[in-house]
């Protein structure tokens, strides 16, 4: 945990403070003075002297008293000499506001390192280093050299890029948007999002954390961590750089599919956290969160004195999925007599433009108790006898205590500015068009859904890590093979619980022939055996439905030809004679190792069209069964595997336990880079899944 000294000091010292305006040093001590800082402020400057009515100090050794949390504004090698001096200070927190680490390259890598080196030997954490600094609204404390201070809040912003800091810091002071705690992160030579998120998640000054981040660097924690914070309070993120992480060769379908992107969206989903597509989405989701109760359910009421507003607000929960509150024969009966026969009681409901403040009072007044509303969102357009601060006043009082979650969204700007500032005074957020509004709504109802289990209520198996498993990936490394094809890799799968169909290896056409015998299933399927070969089907490497021993002592031959002819360099083992099970739907399941979340699991679609469909959906392993279930489910044709125009329901239960099964492996077996089974046929319920080929990459373990 951070020292409480980060945001609480008795007192600071600024090593670097400038008499000059114009430098960083002149800002931070400025901050810290101007805001009001309660503790003394030491300034440290060799010249000596006075700022701001505070004397300066010559050096650290001569600060009279001792110092709670160092800032330090002077080149990279004066604060390695700095941190040491000011630690037998008593220092415990430090901020490192100074470029010229990492970021430059060179010899910049190696000072942060030796940063982060005399910080640990010292006992202390350090923020930064090339950053802004760090804000404390509820503790005067402003030891940044921003342009400003916001106003007290219970919004806290963290992020990596300073400049969009002073932005987001330049929008709250504008926009009087309370917050409380910014901080800059930085380099992250040693304080990371994950301990902000872990301190931000016991600070009663906080109701919503918000984040921009370029990087995570141990994914692994970032998850576990965030998983307990969403548990207790939202937390909202902008991710930059939506890229894969790097161009390689991959040799699976989950590799070509999966990237750094799809590995953060997926670690965010499961640790609660709420991804806003841009600054935009993340400053109403930050509103929404502060101002008012997560919406205990998904149902929208819209209130509205014009029709245009409301459809486009309607339009927009429909397209989100946020279903419409049915305003019920008891509802109407109650709210006819408020309003005038012309208003359309539907929902929207349209009070139509002659409305005033006392319409919208009565309107909301009956809507407090309803029991069909969950969530209501008032739209004002301003005409001729609307009364928009009435109005405001009217919305933020109604619905008071009612456990309801209100929203508004008073369009226009010199007729409204003054009911915007009653109804933001009164907790009540406004957007600018309603569509904004119901996106900020729908980000409240998914965090609702998103917010992780209780970690109690799902054990961890014990380990397994099955011998055999163990001695045929151990083998192929030492022989150094790095991809194994389905004669190697089904033991692998077969130690975890899947089941094959049954299958013999063949290297001539009469051993094909002996092989079809032997399985005695009237009908088999004849695949290339070949680790150099991924689509079979691409290099003419599979036939089906053969019946007899010319058509596998044939089909032996025109495989292997085929081969050849279209994949000249690849080595042919022979052939895998298999039973061939009919029936099911194909799928496919996947693992890529992602460098900073590690195993991503996929789940889609099987089949040769696999990345042409898309269909697929990702999440971080160890998978709990709920995260299982919800990545079969939310696959575009997830209607195909339920009764389908009287078609029979897929085992739905057999995928979810393969994911589970994937899931353990991949933990339990960092040398396996990438994994592919495709197809997986899943036969009708209570029939199971049968893995019909698969393939890895492995290596070294992580």
């Amino acid at each position: 945990m951070l020292p409480e000294e980060f945001w609480n000091p008795r007192s600071i010292a600024v090593v670097g403070a400038s008499r000059n305006p114009e430098k960083v040093g002149f800002g931070v001590f400025s901050n810290l003075v101007r805001t009001g800082f309660r503790g003394p402020v030491y300034g440290v400057n060799p010249s000596g002297g006075e700022l701001l009515g505070l004397p300066l100090f010559p050096s650290i050794e001569s600060i009279p008293g001792p110092v709670d949390l160092g800032v330090f504004v002077v080149p990279p090698n004066a604060i390695l000499a700095g941190i040491p001096a000011l630690a037998r200070k008593g220092m415990k927190a430090a901020i490192a506001i100074s470029a010229g680490f990492k970021e430059v390259g060179g010899e910049g890598i190696a000072l942060e390192k030796r940063l982060k080196e005399a910080a640990t030997a010292a006992g202390i954490r350090v923020l930064g280093p090339n950053c802004l600094g760090l804000i404390n609204t509820h503790g005067a404390l402003n030891a940044s050299f921003s342009r400003g201070t916001p106003p007290k809040g219970a919004i806290s912003f963290f992020s990596q890029s300073g400049a969009l800091c002073t932005a987001v810091l330049d929008w709250a002071i504008g926009e009087n948007v309370g917050f409380s705690k910014f901080v800059s992160l930085g380099n992250k030579a040693d304080v990371s999002e994950s301990d902000i998120m872990e301190y931000l998640a016991d600070d009663p000054e906080t109701r919503v954390i918000l984040g921009y981040v370029e990087s995570i660097d141990d994914g692994r924690r970032f998850l576990r961590v965030a998983k307990g914070v969403t548990r207790r309070k939202p937390v909202v993120l902008v991710k930059a750089g939506a890229t894969a992480a790097g161009a390689r060769a991959a040799s699976s379908h989950t590799g070509s599919l999966a990237g750094s992107d799809r590995a953060y969206s997926a670690a965010f989903r499961q640790g609660g956290v709420l991804r806003a597509g841009t600054v935009e989405d993340l400053f109403d989701l930050a509103l929404g969160f502060a101002m008012q109760p997560v919406p205990a359910g998904d149902r929208l009421l819209i209130l509205t004195n014009a029709g245009g507003p409301g459809i486009l607000a309607a339009d927009m929960a429909e397209r989100l999925g946020v279903p419409l509150a049915e305003v019920s024969g008891d509802l109407r009966a109650r709210l006819a007599p408020k309003v005038p026969p012309t208003a359309s009681l539907g929902n929207p409901v349209d009070i139509i433009g002659d409305a005033r403040a006392d319409r919208y009072r009565d309107v909301l007044e009956a809507l407090r108790d309803e029991p069909s509303v969950d969530t209501v969102l008032v739209l004002l357009t301003p005409q001729a006898m609307t009364e928009p601060e009435g109005t405001a006043r009217a919305t933020v009082s109604s619905l008071s205590g009612s456990g309801k979650a209100v929203f508004a969204s008073f369009l226009g700007e010199a007729t409204v500015g003054e009911a915007r500032r009653i109804l933001t005074a009164g907790g009540v957020p406004n957007y600018p068009v309603p569509e904004r509004a119901v996106r900020a709504i729908h980000g409240m109802q998914r965090y609702a859904r998103l917010r992780p289990e209780d970690p109690g209520r799902e054990g961890e198996p014990p380990a397994m890590r099955p011998a055999g498993a163990e001695r045929a990936i151990r083998s192929a490394l030492d022989a150094g093979r790095r991809t194994l094809g389905e004669e190697e890799a089904r033991g692998i799968l077969e130690a975890y619980g899947f089941a094959f169909p049954r299958h013999a290896f063949a290297d001539t056409s009469v051993g094909a022939v002996e092989a079809f015998r032997a399985l005695g299933s009237g009908k088999v399927v004849m695949k290339i055996v070949s680790p150099d070969v991924l689509h079979k089907t691409d290099v003419g490497g599979v036939r089906l439905s053969l019946t007899s021993d010319e058509a596998v002592a044939r089909a032996f031959v025109e495989i292997t030809s085929s081969v050849r002819r279209k994949a000249p360099s690849a080595w042919i083992a022979g052939v895998s004679v298999q039973e061939m099970v009919v029936g099911g739907r194909e799928l496919i399941l996947g693992m890529s190792r992602d460098p900073q979340f590690g195993p991503l699991l996929m789940f889609g679609l099987g089949g040769i069209y696999v990345e042409v469909l898309m269909d697929v959906s990702f999440r971080v392993a160890p998978l709990s069964r709920r995260d299982a279930e919800e990545m079969v489910h939310e696959i575009r044709a997830y209607p195909l595997l339920a009764s389908y125009r009287g078609s029979e329901p897929a085992d739905e239960e057999a995928v979810v336990e393969a994911l589970l099964r994937i899931s353990r492996l991949s933990c339990e077996f960092p040398e396996i880079q990438e994994l592919d089974v495709n197809p997986l046929l899943v036969l009708p319920r209570g029939r199971g899944v049968r893995a019909i080929d698969c393939r890895m990459t492995i290596g070294e373990g992580l």
